[in-house]
Order: structure tokens, then C-alpha cells, then sequence
């Protein structure tokens, strides 16, 4: 039976398609009960959009996907359940995308070399809301005819070893575990699958994020495969980490899966949400 909960969600705040408000009507029109806006380093649209989630009759949580250098590689940590008012969590953030017009102006001089020109000014015309992401130096370059889809674009242009790729110092993992916690937050590993660092650095980061603070992992997300879901929540339990969920949605044409079709968590995990009065109907573990 799918999910009715999504805690990984994006909106024209950061690299999503949808307003804010437009993001919290298409959720509840997939059924969707339990939504977290999860925008990257920034928590801009969570006021609007928990507005317009209580006229639904959804429950909302207030998230950030926040950027991570761990070990010289980017990993993202969601915050679920944050305070975006606490002084050290929204100073980190203003810093956060303060360094984003930085990596945006290195990944542009990197694509000029490669022959590719405006991608600076192609992409700020993408990010609505100002803040810069790859998503909109993707959605770019695919325009502009380099190649023909999202999973594509990345892999030819933007990671590591590639034309458009900008090496970035982000926030350290240990501040923003401390961060979130600090604003009476959980903190999250978002979907760890995606990370490439192979088993034993993703048991050191796993082991890491657990004695920092961590509580869970994303275990099932838009972009884990159904053999993921497994693998992962083996590693949540076996770390003694909570399991989360959520579609990572950014919109039509650019998500890994629709809202409110994410399947339910494998038996035996520990869902991040037990015990929150939000989610009070689903508080119960997954056998």
C-alpha cells in the first residue's frame, strides 16, 4: 500500500518546479497526509506552505536538506522537525547559500572552458527564488540540447572528473547534526544511496553521523531501487538508526517518483516519525 507520508520534498525555494503552495495542493491531491518541505539550505517556504497544508487537513513538518562536505565528498542531511528561527541553524544556512553563487561562478568557468557558454546567467534564470543549484545548471544544459535527461546531464557534466563539476567546501557533518538538534530537530542522511563511496566509507559515515547526533537514514526515497530499500534498512538497524522516507519530489518532468506512490518501510525498521503527534495515526513500528 503507498505511503501517505513524505518527508523529502522540494520547492521553487530551492531546485523544486512548484511554488511552495502549489508543492502542499499537489501532495494532498496524491493523498499525501504527512508532507515535509525540505528544501536545500533554506526554510523560506515552510511558513506558506504549513498555511496552506493545515486548510488541506495535512499535517506538516518543518525540513531543510542542507549541504555536507564529508571527507572531501557532498552529502546531504535533512532536518526534520526544525525551528528555522534558531539563530545558529539559520546563520549556518545564510552562509550555506551565500557559498552557493561561488560554486555556481566555478562551475560556469569550468563549462566555458568546455565550450559551453552563459551557463551562469541560463541557470540564475532557473533558480526563481535565487538560490543556484546543479538542478538548474541541469535543466540548462538539457535545454540547450547537451543531453537529453536529468540522470543523464549529471553524469556527463556535473560530478566529479567532469566538465561542469566545482570542488565546494560545504558545512562540516558535525555542525549541522548540531544545528538541528539544537532547534529541537531530528537529523536525517538523505538517500544514502546515491552517495558513491563504496561500502566501507558508507559504514564509517553511517558509524559518524550515529555518534554525532544522527537518527535516522532515509531508507526508502525516490531514488533507492527496491534492493536499496533492503540494504539500507539493514544498515539503519544495524547502526541503531531510525528509518525515514520521502519522495524528494522537485517536480513534474524532474522527480524520481510521484508523490504519495513511495511504498511503506521494510519490516523491522523504526520510523523516524513513531511517537510525534503529527503522525500519530502511523505510530506504530513496521514488522
Amino acid at each position: 500500500m503507498p505511503s501517505l507520508i513524505d518527508l523529502h520534498s522540494h520547492s521553487t525555494i530551492s531546485d523544486g518546479l512548484l511554488a511552495p503552495e502549489d508543492l502542499v495542493m499537489h501532495a494532498a491531491e496524491k493523498g499525501v497526509k504527512v508532507l515535509a518541505l525540505t528544501d536545500h539550505d533554506d526554510t523560506g517556504g515552510l511558513t506558506v506552505a504549513r498555511k496552506i497544508a493545515t486548510g488541506q487537513g495535512m499535517q506538516f513538518i518543518n525540513g531543510v536538506e542542507i549541504s555536507v562536505t564529508w571527507r572531501r565528498r557532498t552529502i546531504h542531511v535533512v532536518g526534520l522537525k526544525v525551528d528555522p528561527a534558531y539563530a545558529p541553524l539559520s546563520d549556518g544556512l545564510a552562509k550555506i547559500r551565500a557559498g552557493r553563487h561561488l560554486r555556481a561562478q566555478g562551475m560556469a568557468a569550468s563549462l566555458e572552458k568546455f565550450g559551453i557558454h552563459g551557463s551562469l546567467e541560463g541557470s540564475y534564470a532557473y533558480a526563481k527564488q535565487g538560490i543556484i543549484s546543479r538542478a538548474h545548471f541541469a535543466r540548462f544544459l538539457i535545454d540547450k540540447g547537451h543531453a537529453s535527461s536529468i540522470k543523464g546531464v549529471f553524469k556527463r557534466y556535473l560530478v566529479k572528473g567532469k566538465p561542469g563539476y566545482f570542488e565546494h567546501q560545504w558545512a562540516e557533518l558535525e555542525e549541522v547534526i548540531s544545528w538541528i538538534n539544537g532547534s529541537g530537530g531530528v537529523a536525517v542522511l538523505a538517500h544514502p544511496g546515491r552517495y558513491d563511496i563504496g561500502r566501507t566509507n558508507m559504514l564509517l559515515l553511517l558509524e559518524e553521523f550515529r555518534n554525532l547526533g544522527g537518527t535516522a537514514i532515509e531508507v526508502v526515497t525516490g531514488s533507492h531501487t527496491v534492493d536499496q530499500y533492503q540494504e539500507y534498512a539493514k544498515l539503519a538497524n544495524m547502526f541503531d538508526l531510525k528509518s525515514s522516507m520521502g519522495s524528494d519530489y522537485h517536480g513534474p518532468g524532474h522527480a524520481y517518483i510521484e508523490m504519495g506512490r513511495l511504498p511503506d518501510l521494510p519490516r523491522g525498521c523504526v520510523p523516524v516519525w513513531q511517537g510525534w503527534p503529527e503522525t500519530e495515526i502511523f505510530n506504530t513500528e513496521v514488522h
